[in-house]
């Protein structure tokens, strides 16, 4: 058993399972525990699904990573007019965090129409490509093209061409799975923000630890991406350092698409950490062991540096 831990966790090393372990409750009202087949919001861990979506249509010359987004996007503020992909995925492209929009409330949201629009009336923070500032409300804009360019809505391409052609069964977007699905809770009480956790893009899957473990040995192996759209992903595009992670078990050093990279544990290691209300996830990968850590938790304030900090040594030494 895992100290602190509310939710699920599996670790594999080279493929095999060497750690799993789940504690907690699932639903409070009927006392159902959680497991390894337990669906979770895994919140910004979302964003590298949101990247290889779009590097899918990066891949069919239907978007360009450094053309501007107006070309997808005719009816965007002028000010947005000449961002470009790189910049949305990398958040170099100056646009702020939720909590830069006045009156931000997390439990009274509009749909992303409605919060894009106010962001569009928001100066941005610094020259687009300069500085690294996080933007969630970025990858909403990344799903509104991927919306304009496919066709489909973001959902359904993302359930069609990533998650079902790699066998995740588990995993939904948008809307919380029918079943097995873990609330969210904060100091003992259920969370539910059904609109902020159904945002597309920055943080709207619902997934199992056993899912992500397979989405990232998919990816590792080439099964959704060239080798070209893999190493453009993971490539440190923008530094991070001071900001993220400095004295945690996890340290981000740069950000990729979809992804920081740094170090876990002195690990070199490729990441992403998240937090929904009432819950919080993390999923990395450390190349040198082919290690990768799915950690999923339905209680806001589990401490995930903690937990991780069990983690690493445990799995390591196993």
């Amino acid at each position: 058993m895992m100290e602190g831990l509310s939710g699920a966790v599996l670790v594999t090393r080279g493929g095999a399972t060497i750690l799993r372990a789940s504690a907690g409750v699932s639903n409070a009202e009927t006392g159902a525990m959680c497991t390894q087949d337990t669906r979770f919001q895994i919140a910004s861990v979302s964003k590298q699904f949101t990247a290889a979506a779009a590097m899918l249509l990066v891949e069919e010359g239907k978007v360009g990573l450094n053309d501007p987004i107006a070309r997808w996007l005719a009816d965007c503020p002028e000010r947005w007019r000449r961002l470009t992909l790189h910049q949305l995925l990398t958040h170099t492209s100056g646009m702020g965090h939720w909590q830069d929009l006045p009156g931000f409330d997390i439990n009274r949201l509009d749909d992303a129409r409605e919060i894009l629009g106010g962001f569009a009336r928001l100066p941005l923070r610094s020259t687009p490509g300069s500085t690294w500032h996080y933007s969630s409300p970025g990858y909403l804009l990344i799903a509104r093209i991927i919306e304009r360019v496919s066709g489909q809505g973001y959902a359904d391409f993302l359930t069609e061409r990533v998650l079902r052609p790699l066998g995740m069964t588990s995993t939904y977007v948008g809307e919380a799975p029918p079943e097995m699905a873990a609330y969210g809770y904060r100091e003992g009480r259920r969370v539910d923000v059904a609109k902020f956790a159904a945002l597309p893009g920055p943080g709207d899957i619902w997934s199992t630890v056993g899912d992500l473990a397979l989405y990232t040995a998919a990816f590792n192996a080439g099964h959704l991406l060239t080798t070209r759209s893999r190493e453009a992903m993971v490539t440190p595009h923008a530094s991070m350092d001071g900001t993220w992670g400095t004295h945690g078990a996890a340290v981000a050093r740069s950000y990729g698409y979809g992804y920081c990279l740094g170090t876990l544990a002195g690990h070199a290691a490729r990441f992403h950490p998240g937090d929904n209300p009432g819950y919080q996830s993390f999923l990395g990968w450390l190349p040198r062991l082919d290690m990768t850590i799915a950690l999923l938790c339905n209680d806001e304030e589990t401490d995930i540096d903690g937990l991780l900090r069990q983690l690493i040594p445990a799995a390591i030494d196993s």
